[in-house]
């Protein structure tokens, strides 16, 4: 099974997981279009396509990795269906007593590897640069991140190949800077994992 981005786009509107109004991010920006990934990543069969459709694009960039890490909480089964599909093990980057990332089996994640990193929902960053820190605080080599959006286009460069199953340009703005259409809105915070 392949999907385009119209098919991606398409899948996560038939779940209602695109939901629009004014939300405030977990990075703190606010958007007038949101990603409730709960939403799709909670259906086995949506999951099974994503994941393979993530792997396909990680396959189709040259990416080659001994292991895939995912931060909790979703990017745990997001990693898992993509090992899965390019039969590799995973790594989970949970989160340690001082709120920084960390593999709680440390075999699992050695100097020696080469790590895909992925996760749900790219706005700016924050968990994958935790990840890839993670990463480099091990010593083993990032080849590549992958995630099933990307809000930003393709703007963001984490220094290796980026693969999304849809990718687009979703505004969203700083908190002194919103548009008066979108201040008009009542506000909804998805999400409570207060990254930036």
């Amino acid at each position: 099974m392949s999907l385009s981005d119209d098919d991606a786009f398409a899948l996560f509107e038939s779940c209602g997981a695109l939901k629009t109004g004014h939300f405030v991010l977990t990075s703190g920006r606010h958007s007038d279009r949101y990603f409730e990934k709960f939403d799709v990543l909670r259906w086995p069969v949506h999951v099974a396509a994503l994941g393979e459709e993530l792997a396909a694009r990680a396959t189709a960039a040259g990416i080659v990795a001994d292991v895939v890490l995912g931060p909790t909480t979703l990017g745990i089964v997001l990693a898992y269906e993509v090992g899965r599909r390019l039969d590799l093990p995973v790594a989970y980057g949970e989160k340690g007593p001082d709120n920084t990332r960390m593999v709680r089996r440390p075999d699992h994640l050695t100097s020696d590897m080469r790590v895909l990193v992925v996760d749900d929902v790219l706005t700016t960053g924050g968990s994958i640069r935790e990840c890839l820190g993670l990463v480099a605080s091990v010593g083993a080599t990032p080849v590549g991140v992958g995630v099933l959006v990307d809000r930003t286009g393709g703007t963001i460069d984490f220094g290796v190949p980026l693969v999304s199953t849809l990718s687009l340009v979703a505004q969203s703005w700083a908190p002194d800077e919103l548009p008066e259409w979108l201040d008009a809105i009542a506000i909804t915070r998805p999400g409570s994992t207060g990254k930036k």
